[in-house]
């Protein structure tokens, strides 16, 4: 069997009603026909949209493909473990020209027990903004459960969240539970479980492309609200130059920033998990035992845990999105 090497992948293109042209003019995502791309799914492996593999010999074949035949070698052997062929992560870049709707996801009981899916906790990293632009994230106080049934049918829910600016190199962390929205004007990374279950709460008074004001799931989002998510969610952490930085660590990933401008070497032997690099800033060249691997501004790779040993030489700097899954948590 040949040895594997780190992976790039076809995005998959959204059209949305509230994006723009940012991800295709700035981070490489042309679109075509598309006027407005709202997401760049990176990495994927929600059933009807499976990421496919765009470089080396693997091209042409999509990541539960790979996984079924190469298995731990990909993910790592605990990770296969437990999830199978199925990658655990979805990795998007999302550009918000509007506001995006108020909503909530639900955790992995609810999820499974509704859905037979995951439930979906993420992470937002803030890649450029406009200014003035926010994020809101969960309650601004406390809540009750009959207020927020008051405040929805009063259409008045904006007025009961917490809402913080955005600007670039924020990162916010959003637990299933947590009601929040993407605000207008930003553009972000979001690494966040596999799952694309979402409870749409409100939405500003916006009509869908057909005119017609787009379906709200109320009823479902009710269970699935923690009313104690309250204030910012904002990741506050020193950053450091030439080293990983964290940014969250939950049981579903880890996620780290590393902005350099010299050469680092990564070692991944005692973590038993594949590794996500997205390239947030510059370029830099990915060397290991076999071969060499260039990653620019908006490219996201997925380095297989059979690969432990790598060098990141930055062109002439760089920064990127570390990712990966923590078994011991």
């Amino acid at each position: 069997m040949s040895e594997l090497y780190p992976l790039k992948f076809e995005p998959i293109l959204k059209e949305k009603i509230w994006g723009g042209q940012s991800l295709s003019e700035n981070y490489g995502k042309y679109q075509g026909d598309l006027k407005n791309i709202g997401e760049s799914w990176e990495i994927s492996a929600v059933s009807d949209n499976l990421s496919v593999v765009s470089n080396g010999f693997l091209a042409g074949n999509n990541i539960e493909e790979i996984i079924e035949v190469y298995m731990g070698d990909i993910t790592g052997e605990s990770v296969y473990e437990k999830f199978g062929i199925e990658f655990p992560l979805l990795i998007k870049l999302i550009e918000a020209r509007d506001d995006l709707s108020v909503q909530v996801h639900p955790g992995d009981d609810l999820a499974r027990e509704r859905h037979n899916a995951y439930g979906k906790t993420e992470m937002w990293h803030i890649l450029s903004s406009e200014s003035g632009a926010r994020i809101y994230t969960g309650f601004s106080g406390p809540v009750s459960r009959e207020s927020y049934i008051d405040a929805i049918a009063a259409g008045t829910i904006g007025e009961l969240l917490n809402a913080e600016p955005a600007e670039p190199g924020d990162t916010f962390f959003t637990p299933a539970g947590r009601i929040h929205a993407i605000g207008a004007g930003i553009v972000l990374a979001e690494i966040q479980q596999t799952s694309d279950i979402t409870y749409r709460i409100h939405d500003w008074g916006r009509k869908g492309s057909d005119g017609k004001p787009r379906e709200l799931h109320t009823d479902l989002a009710l269970d699935a609200i923690d009313f104690n998510e309250t204030g910012s969610g904002k990741i506050i952490n020193k950053l450091l130059p030439n080293k990983p930085s964290e940014l969250v660590r939950c049981k579903y990933f880890d996620a780290n920033i590393i902005n350099f401008d010299r050469g680092i070497n990564r070692d991944y032997n005692l973590i038993d998990s594949f590794v996500v690099y997205l390239c947030t800033e510059g370029r830099f060249i990915i060397r290991w035992d076999t071969g060499t691997e260039t990653v620019i501004r908006g490219e996201t790779v997925l380095i297989p845990a059979s690969i432990t040993n790598v060098e990141l030489i930055p062109e002439p700097k760089a920064g990127l999105l570390e990712i990966y899954i923590n078994q011991g948590l």
